[in-house]
């Protein structure tokens, strides 16, 4: 029965008001309108001044449709892949084929698994049909590139239909349907509604249609409705179909109305903008302007009761549509329409008739007929835009733009631009037309082409210009208005294809656009799309093709024609004979002038000695890289392309040579040599530029000192490297290649990697060429350019293969790993924490992948605690490990606008091998080069990026890739040196001192006066020009805590100092003596007489170089000397609450203090310290932190000094007893604690033992702290019958408060006794089964190890429904078997996963067999999975899995056997017949005879006995002396085949040539067989066999 809210969605019936009381009036909220139900407000809602967003519900917008939505439409077009559907108030959208219902979806699944064209599957055209009226729902709505809406829908029964049932079905019902199954007496159609079959019989339906299609829409009536709802009888007669009405004996809920349904319905509201109509009793619904009957229109008043279709219902806002037009309130009917020649009239005069401000006007055209324009249609613009011209009885001049099916109306635009252009429909383009357009897309088949708002057309690669263009994204960007002539015009299938060819686009000849056309004699341009042995074959316009035979392309002869003319190539024929019949033409290159040859000629020396591009297709995948076929050579030449040929980069070779599989094709690979044995190919983009653009040398005699080349390492040696370039010329560059000093030349190149060198010299007699590899020699100059583009053709090749991935859409998890990008933020699951700080995640998003984030990018997060939920930001994905690294620092979520080549400051947050991952101080994330050049492979550690080291970038690209990165570069000012926030020390220094040249060196001692004092520096005046710096460190030898060393000295006082160091002028960094630069320094002077020497762990004066705490970043900066810096955290600061609420009024700039050096941070440039001395949280040790969760009813998590975490219970709040011992503290808050076994505390008097104050709540740890009369005071746990439960201040400890009386007290003893007796000879019943949890505790307890237990105990809380305690007896039991009994805890892991699969989630699933591939044999837990998915019938994930499980696990020859017993029984034995085939490619070979034979046994048992036959003969045929496979092949027989096919095998068997043994052997099979199978006889044949063979043998040994 439908619930009551369905059935009566707007309330029952209020009460009466009593008398004498005044009723309050209340507003009750509408679910239609949205409003109050009062009379003044619904007026001013209705009416045309109304400005309130409401009136917009009386116009259907695209903005207000939502997905789920109901609606009536009606076909507008058919295609092969779609039909274009008209909706209400002037809208359109689509159904795709695959969304037409389940049944033929189906058939075209069928089709493209057979590849081959099913009789029973008729196309959309052949089903469908303009003007029929269906029930659609939405399923999304989406914007396009150009800002457009577009709507999506199904006709799917299953989805229109969802919200009916078998119980809510009744006669008289008008439903939508398809035809899923033909059969004798009649039809089987679709209605949607689950459990229910329904029937058209053939006697109902043969009236109407001859033979009803497969796929076809019907609209039927319920005649009968059989078995509770399970069978119903439909009808299609039109009449009974007419007549259909909707009434509330059906019982028609909000849940489950249905467009289309025709109701009776009653006026309630009329206004201009529409109709307020109540129909079914309870439901209200609204017509619009655009849906009221035009003859009645001005007739409609309230209470007038009319017939109304629905056309559409909001799920979300309930507001449901109606339709009072006459087309639709027949159902089984269609809409007027009107010719295709009106649309695009213009129409001079048109009347308005209405105008409604905010959605446009409705007019009357020329032949009396209604038309609508939007309000954008109305003027040019907003601004030129005047309600006044549109007072009814204007006249406007218009053209019609569209026709509404569902509004029985004309769309019309009164924009001057649309009334005067040219093309406004397809069929308005012909052949030939020269248009104007804008750039809108470039893709790799061509470019997109914006001709009019709603016309898009495409010029292919091949017309993007007159030659083929390599970057067609340098020539044209998006918007760029461009000059197109139209190739081919088919207004049907909407394709409009254009050229930017010069030649084509300003010819004047005439365009051959039919073979009619093509006349002898007739001379015109078109294009070569194919050059061979024979000739050339031109292309004209609309497909027109053509040949130019040898002997017609010159005047002189022309041996190769591929070698002369490309594709492309726009030239000038003459016909020579046409036949249109046959589609044939006759062309000529020789014509009068010889004008078209010096073209020709011209592209002969550029394409003569060019290195061939060719498609491949991927053969087998070896270990030093693929064997390919050349798909453009007839014959398909074989050729090979090295791994490190794959590509320039080096990491990206390897990626993608594990990504292609067999099958996939490379385009544009160039053939690099051909020796006559093999052809190498290669895809590096760097030598296939080279090659083209001619920066090559063919011999050795081109080769000139000073040359650069680009070439690939062909082998390393200790001596040098030995480079190669295209054409086979080799050269050596020597050990002292490079910038830096090189020790070991493989620490510097690989073999194969892609370089540009400079000829040094040559060596022509003895063919021999010097090479040089320096980066300062063979690059040009602009390294950060050079930079850019290394990186922009990395990221162009890792686009190419996420494409590859996701276009092959293999599994869930390959396509999740497309889809991450940096940049990406996901939610995840803090799955482990390691010992080296760094976390590990999970989560639905990431199945599957590793995603790990380091100890530095938790950030504030390093106290995360295993199952919490947090938010992360992808830093990269390295797609060949399949890992995710992952950031929590807050500040890379903050994203600003930024600008192109502006220089920022960036951290380093993640170093990949050809680039790193930087973040901006505005909060994106960046891509940096880390080489600047090919040759650029080595760096010394102290040049390497650092995590967390700052650096200057200068942004290249603003716009995010694919790979949600921005481009940037090193600045090169500053490239490779660490870049940090100058410290108030050098800012100073900056204003003060200047550049002097002086003769200074280490240790001079210097006389000079004090020119000013600073908190943490003293500037020092040595002569007129030279000044100097003494740091604070460097003034007092011991330092008194709390004071500052700086203001010891006075301006003006004399010093005598020491020179210790130099900073250099313009970074202010601190310079070795040894520096080129030290005499231009800036002296560093020291007054101090000794220098003191850091050890780790040791304390040390330090000073606070800021002038305050640093709030943002939570520490106290310190510095030890210039050079030596370190970082106090806040819990680091003080034990004191007081100093560390205001750190920043106790440590003042300059400050010494006392602190502890506890290591160094993640990028170890910085010191930690502590001023507290802690060194590790042990138990007693008193300690501060900060509250992080307060958790009502249990105490607080805080956050302690180290990155750690605790726990503080309730009990442990206070010494005393508190009504509310969390009210005061929150979030944030500062607390001192101290360290117990398991908890923390917050006890004052624990806190500060030697405190003298009285402790009212003595502390009661165990129950011997407990005395009688003893005050207790604690917190209730549970109050019963009884009395109540009390805690005092352990959690363990609890008091039971009851007043009882002697008897009671003796009564309860016996009972106690009692049962206690009776529990101990229960205990002691060896029979008896465990019937509590105790009892499984008891068990668990005395036989930890035992799976058994476990999982019956697990089984115990199952039976309960209690799945949360089952799961927590498994994790108790993974937690308590011991690591050394595998086979128990995989037992406990496999329980755990039934679990999950039956009461659990996939997600929940997922998460357990992640965990149990972690902690077990990889290979059993995927099998065992797989038995689980297959026991519970879900065969879908099982396959997934199988298919997972031989991609990781193709050696192990159970994974195949176990794959096609799987398939097997589910019936696939052809699939099972190619697994076979996989698994002898997959497995080595002596496997090979074991997995026939295994896969011949499953054939037995579960697949074809005669194909398994057939498996054994042929193994047994190769391996005639494999005894073991006869025995298996006979005992199969013996149970499966006649006494004759046995007996047969038995005597091929002892006629073999074998060892005594195994004849012995087989012989004694025979005859037990014939012993147990056969007659006297058939024993003694046996015997006299067997004993010839012994006779034989006798004899041969006699011999």
């Amino acid at each position: 029965m439908a619930s009551m809210e369905e059935n009566f969605p707007r309330g029952g019936i209020q009460k009466k008001p009593t008398e004498g009381k005044t009723p309050n009036t209340k507003f009750e909220r509408d679910n239609l309108f949205n409003v109050c139900k009062d009379r003044n407000v619904f007026t001013i809602l209705l009416s045309m001044t109304c400005q309130d967003n409401h009136s917009m519900l009386f116009f259907l917008l695209s903005q207000a449709l939502c997905e789920g939505m109901l609606l009536l439409g009606c076909i507008k077009e058919v295609t092969d892949y779609e039909l274009v559907v008209s909706l209400p108030n002037g809208l359109s959208g689509f159904v795709p084929v695959t969304q037409i219902s389940d049944a033929y979806s189906k058939l075209l699944s069928n089709q493209v698994a057979q590849g081959e064209l099913l009789e029973d599957l008729n196309s959309l055209v052949d089903l469908y049909s303009p003007g029929t009226l269906v029930r659609c729902i939405v399923t999304t709505v989406e914007k396009n590139a150009d800002g457009r809406r577009s709507i999506k829908l199904s006709i799917d029964p299953k989805k229109v239909n969802k919200g009916l049932n078998a119980s809510a079905l009744a006669s008289g019902m008008l439903l939508s349907g398809f035809v899923s199954s033909v059969e004798d007496h009649g039809y089987l159609i679709d209605i949607g509604v689950s459990g229910t079959n329904a029937f058209l019989p053939r006697q109902k339906a043969q009236n109407y249609i001859k033979t009803a299609k497969r796929g076809q829409n019907l609209n039927c009536v319920i005649v009968e409705i059989k078995n509770e709802g399970r069978v119903v009888l439909l009808s299609i007669d039109r009449s009974e179909v007419a007549s259909s009405l909707a009434t509330e004996r059906q019982n028609w809920s909000l849940s489950n109305l249905l467009p289309g349904l025709v109701v009776k319905a009653r006026v309630q509201k009329v206004a201009p903008l529409g109709i307020k109509l109540s129909f079914l009793s309870f439901f209200t619904g609204i017509v619009d302007f655009m849906h009221m009957d035009p003859e009645k229109s001005t007739s409609y008043s309230p209470d007038q009761v009319v017939k109304a279709c629905i056309i559409s219902i909001n799920p979300t806002s309930k507001v449901v549509r109606l339709t009072l037009r006459q087309a639709f309130i027949h159902p089984g009917g269609s809409p007027n329409q009107v010719s295709n020649d009106r649309i695009g009239a213009v129409v001079e005069e048109s009347t308005v008739k209405a105008f409604y401000k905010q959605f446009g006007a409705v007019f009357e055209l020329d032949d009396g007929t209604l038309a609508f324009a939007r309000l954008k249609h109305l003027s040019k613009n907003r601004k030129s835009f005047k309600p006044g011209a549109f007072k009814a009885g204007c006249k406007h001049k218009c053209r019609i733009i569209d026709y509404s099916l569902m509004d029985e109306m004309c769309i019309v635009s009164l924009k001057y631009q649309i009334i005067e252009a040219r093309f406004l429909q397809y069929q308005d383009f012909h052949t030939g037309d020269v248009v104007q357009g804008k750039v809108f897309a470039l893709k790799p088949i061509g470019m997109q082409v914006k001709v009019t708002d709603a016309i898009k057309g495409l010029v292919p690669s091949l017309h993007l210009a007159d030659v083929i263009l390599k970057q067609p994204e340098k020539k044209y960007n998006i918007g760029d208005q461009v000059r197109c002539r139209v190739l081919e015009c088919n207004p049907a299938g909407k394709k409009l294809i254009l050229t930017l060819k010069k030649n084509l686009v300003q010819s004047k000849l005439p365009v051959l656009s039919n073979y009619e056309d093509a006349k002898p004699g007739l001379i015109t341009h078109g294009f070569v799309v194919c050059a061979r042995e024979f000739g050339c074959i031109v292309k004209f316009y609309n497909d027109v093709k053509g040949l130019v035979p040898k002997n017609e392309l010159s005047s002189e002869p022309i041996s190769c024609p591929d070698k002369v003319f490309h594709e492309g190539q726009v030239v000038k024929v003459m016909v020579l004979k046409c036949e249109p019949q046959q589609e044939r033409l006759l062309l000529s290159f020789r014509l009068s002038s010889n004008d078209n040859f010096k073209d020709t000629w011209s592209f002969m020396s550029l394409y003569l000695f060019s290195f061939q591009m060719v498609d491949v297709k991927v053969l087998k995948k070896k270990d030093n890289g693929l064997e390919v076929s050349v798909l453009e050579d007839e014959g398909n030449a074989i050729a090979s392309i090295p791994t490190a040929h794959l590509s320039d980069f080096v990491a990206t070779c390897k990626l993608l040579w594990h990504c292609l599989q067999e099958g996939d094709v490379l385009p544009r690979v160039m053939c690099l040599s051909d020796n006559g044995e093999r052809i190498i190919l290669s895809r590096k983009s760097a030598v296939i530029s080279a090659v083209q653009e001619e920066q090559v040398v063919r011999s050795f005699s081109e080769i000139q000192p000073g040359m650069l080349l680009t070439g690939y390492v062909r082998n390393v040696m200790p001596f040098g490297v030995f480079v190669e370039f295209p054409f086979g010329v080799t050269g050596l560059a020597p050990k002292s290649m490079s910038d830096k000093f090189v020790t070991d030349t493989k620490d510097h190149f690989v073999v194969g990697q892609t370089v540009i060198a400079k000829v040094v010299s040559t060596d022509e007699e003895k063919q021999r060429v010097l090479l040089n590899l320096k980066v300062s020699e063979c690059s040009s100059g602009d390294s950060a350019a050079e930079s850019f583009a290394l990186l922009n053709q990395y990221f162009k090749e890792m686009k190419e293969i996420r494409n590859l991935l996701r276009r092959r859409g293999e599994s869930s998890m390959t396509q999740g790993l497309c889809e991450l990008v940096p940049g990406k933020e996901l939610q995840l699951i803090v799955q482990d924490v390691k010992e080296d700080g760094s976390a590990l995640f999970s989560g639905s998003c990431v199945t599957g992948l590793t995603v790990t984030a380091t100890r530095y990018h938790l950030g504030g997060q390093g106290f995360i605690i295993p199952g919490e939920k947090t938010k992360a930001l992808v830093l990269h994905v390295d797609a060949l490990t399949s890992k995710v690294y992952v950031s929590l620092l807050e500040e890379l979520l903050r994203q600003r606008r930024l600008t192109e080549n502006s220089q920022h400051y960036a951290i380093v947050q993640h170093i990949a091998e050809e680039f790193a991952i930087v973040s901006l101080k505005t909060g994106q994330l960046a891509a940096i080069p880390i080489a600047s050049h090919f040759n650029d492979t080595f760096r010394f550690d102290s040049e390497k990026l650092k995590v967390g080291q700052t650096i200057s970038a200068t942004l290249k690209v603003v716009k995010e890739n694919d790979h949600g990165l921005l481009l940037a570069v090193q600045s090169s000012a500053k490239k490779k040196v660490f870049v940090r926030v100058r410290n108030e020390s050098e800012t100073a220094l900056e204003e003060v001192l200047a550049t002097v040249k002086h003769s200074l060196s280490l240790g001079d001692l210097v006389t000079g006066t004090v020119k000013s004092v600073k908190p943490t520096h003293v500037t020092v005046a040595i002569d007129d020009k030279l000044t100097g710096s003494i740091h604070a460190s460097r003034i007092l030898d011991e330092v008194p805590i709390g004071s500052f060393p700086t203001f010891t000295l006075k301006a003006g006082q004399k010093v005598t100092a020491r020179v210790v160091g130099g900073r250099d002028v313009n970074t202010h960094r601190y310079l070795p003596i040894t520096h080129p630069h030290f005499t231009q320094s800036i002296p560093e002077l020291s007054i101090r007489p000794r220098e003191f020497f850091l050890r780790s762990h040791v304390v040390f004066s330090g000073y606070v170089p800021s002038s305050q705490y640093n709030i943002l970043k939570n520490w106290l900066e310190v510095e030890v000397a210039p050079d030596i810096r370190g970082r106090v955290p806040h819990l680091l600061l003080s034990l004191n609450t007081k100093v560390l609420k205001h750190p920043e009024k106790s440590f003042k700039n300059g400050q010494a203090i006392s602190a502890t050096v506890t290591g160094t941070d993640v990028t170890e440039t910085n010191l930690c310290l502590s001023l507290t001395g802690i060194q590790s949280l042990e138990q007693g040790t008193i300690t501060v932190g900060m509250v992080t969760k307060v958790t009502p009813h249990i105490g607080l998590t805080i956050a302690l000094p180290g990155g750690k975490t605790g726990k503080v219970s309730i009990f442990h709040l206070s010494d005393t007893y508190m009504e509310d011992p969390l009210g005061d503290i929150k979030a944030g808050k500062i607390v001192r604690s101290i360290v117990g076994a398991l908890i923390y505390k917050l006890f004052s008097f624990r806190l500060n033992p030697k405190s003298k104050s009285k402790v009212e709540d003595v502390e009661i740890t165990c129950i011997k702290d407990v005395k009688k009369g003893q005050l207790v005071r604690g917190y209730v746990k549970s109050v019963t019958s009884s009395g109540c439960l009390l805690f005092p201040s352990p959690p363990f400890l609890v008091f039971q408060l009851k007043k009882q009386t002697k008897k009671e007290k003796e009564l309860e003893k016996q009972k106690k006794e009692k049962e206690l007796c009776k529990l101990e000879a229960a205990l002691m019943d060896p029979s008896r089964q465990p019937q509590s949890a105790d009892d499984f505790d008891r068990l668990v307890l005395s036989s930890p190890n035992s799976s058994i237990l476990w999982l019956q105990y697990m089984a115990f809380h199952l039976q309960a429904t209690e799945i949360e305690k089952a799961r927590a007896v498994a994790e108790r039991a993974l937690k308590t078997i011991s690591f050394r009994e595998e086979q128990e805890k995989l037992n406990v892991w496999v329980a755990l996963l039934n679990l999950e699969n039956m009461y659990g989630t996939e997600e929940t699933l997922m998460k357990v067999f992640e965990r149990a591939v972690q902690y077990n044999e990889p290979l059993k837990v995927f099998q065992h999975l797989c038995d689980i998915y297959a026991n519970s019938e879900k065969y879908k994930q099982a396959e997934e899995l199988y298919h997972t499980m031989l991609k990781r696990f193709r050696q192990e020859k159970s994974v195949w056997l176990k794959y096609a017993s799987f398939l097997l029984k589910q019936g696939q034995t052809e699939a099972t017949h190619r697994l076979l085939e996989r698994a002898l490619k997959a497995l080595p070979t002596k496997e090979h005879v074991d997995v026939i034979s295994r896969f011949a046994q499953l054939e037995f048992h579960f697949g074809d006995p005669e194909h398994a036959k057939a498996l054994f003969e042929s193994t047994l045929s190769s391996y005639p002396k494999r005894t073991d496979i006869w025995s298996i092949y006979i005992d199969i027989m013996i149970k499966h085949g006649s006494q004759k096919e046995v007996r047969d095998i038995f005597e091929r068997v002892v006629h073999l040539s074998l060892a005594p043994k195994k004849m012995k052997f087989l012989f004694k099979r025979y005859l037990d067989y014939e012993k147990k199978f056969g007659t006297t006889e058939s024993v003694l044949a046996v015997k006299r066999a067997a004993l010839e063979y012994v006779e034989t043998k006798s004899s041969l040994a006699d011999i």
